[in-house]
């Protein structure tokens, strides 16, 4: 009795993270019966991110929104279907991680293109900054931990700015959305350059870690 007061008095974010997690593990079950590859499913994503950045170059905003929502859940269910279907892979990881790169740089090449066809000459500047800086993030954590064990710190990964995307076309705010990216995005490569500096300094790198070559 006391175990279903509990549960009936849980928080309405746990039903919905309990139903969102029940929907999902029934998709992926769907998705690897299907035979698809994890492999083919990070392939298709980069395709309908392609897609969405073209929809960013023609300012079809509410629709690149959409794609880059179905895109997003094409980038979840390939990790997810390897999982479930033992196909975890070293490769695999790392074909999702460069093809992410592409994905990112396209949308944000789609938001210049646009923002240059217009005439806004700032905001093609502003997408500009949000592109590099957006890799940034990525290429930080990527050389840090060539030296230390992990460098997650920082809020700006690709989840949350792929979020800012699908907000900003979905409510055609696009302009604010970039600052946010852009500035949030810088921050967290300077968290993650005084996080290793100060990791090093403590001598907490890794085994064997040398100065690693320019790429």
């Amino acid at each position: 009795m006391e175990n279903d007061r509990k549960e009936l008095h849980r928080p309405i974010t746990y039903w919905i993270g309990e139903g969102a997690g029940w929907l999902l593990k029934h998709v992926v079950t769907g998705l690897a019966a299907t035979g698809i590859t994890p492999n083919m499913f990070t392939f298709f994503a980069l395709g309908v991110n392609s897609a969405a950045a073209a929809l960013f170059a023609m300012g079809r905003f509410r629709a690149a929104a959409a794609a880059l929502f179905f895109a997003a859940f094409l980038d979840m269910a390939d990790g997810q279907v390897a999982r479930r279907v033992g196909r975890v892979t070293a490769f695999g990881a790392f074909l999702d991680s460069t093809l992410d790169r592409y994905s990112d740089l396209g949308l944000y090449m789609g938001l210049v293109v646009y923002y240059t066809l217009i005439g806004r000459s700032f905001y093609m500047v502003l997408a500009a900054v949000a592109m590099a800086s957006s890799f940034m993030v990525s290429y930080s954590r990527a050389r840090a931990e060539s030296l230390i064990a992990i460098c997650k710190v920082g809020f700006m990964e690709r989840p949350e700015r792929l979020v800012l995307l699908i907000m900003g076309g979905t409510f055609n705010r696009m302009a604010p959305a970039l600052w946010v990216i852009a500035t949030i995005s810088t921050l967290t490569v300077i968290h993650r350059v005084v996080y290793t500096w100060q990791e090093l300094r403590a001598g907490r790198s890794l085994p064997g870690a040398s100065v690693p070559q320019p790429l």
